[in-house]
């Protein structure tokens, strides 16, 4: 059995995008991807994106924000930036590491305008699917 491909997803604060990510890849991809998720920087997990994902039979609760810098020594053979801002900001990685960009649209920013609670669910239900979209193509997409 070949070692499993180790995937990072790459997002600004860690809270919403890449946290699916990390948890659509180890629900659908877990028996070849060992995924974790990092931002650039740490603003906590959101509870929105904790929230449709349970909707989904996905449970990102016992996931947590974190930097870079606390996935220090782990060498990834992908980095998937998830967002723009992450994908400005990734920094070089040392070893094989590939960057690749696969940005989605940032639920928390199209929330603000929402009209009512639903409405702003609907945005992260919309990108939650994408991102699983997304992850189903792994680890094909990257190789």
């Amino acid at each position: 059995m070949s070692e499993k491909m180790k995937v990072l997803f790459l997002c600004t604060g860690n809270s919403c995008r890449s946290q699916m990510a990390e948890g659509w890849a180890r629900r659908l991809k877990g028996e070849r991807v060992e995924p974790y998720s990092a931002g650039v920087e740490k603003h906590g997990m959101n509870p929105r994106a904790v929230r449709v994902m349970a909707e989904a039979g996905v449970d990102i609760a016992s996931q947590h924000s974190k930097t870079l810098d606390e996935l220090a020594g782990v060498e990834f053979d992908y980095v998937v930036t998830v967002c723009s801002n992450a994908h400005e900001r990734c920094p070089v990685f040392s070893g094989r590491a590939k960057v690749v960009h696969v940005g989605f649209d940032d639920p928390p920013a199209l929330a603000r305008g929402a009209a009512s609670e639903e409405e702003a669910l609907a945005h992260y239900r919309r990108v939650r699917d994408e991102i699983r979209a997304f992850v189903e193509t792994l680890p094909d997409a990257l190789t």
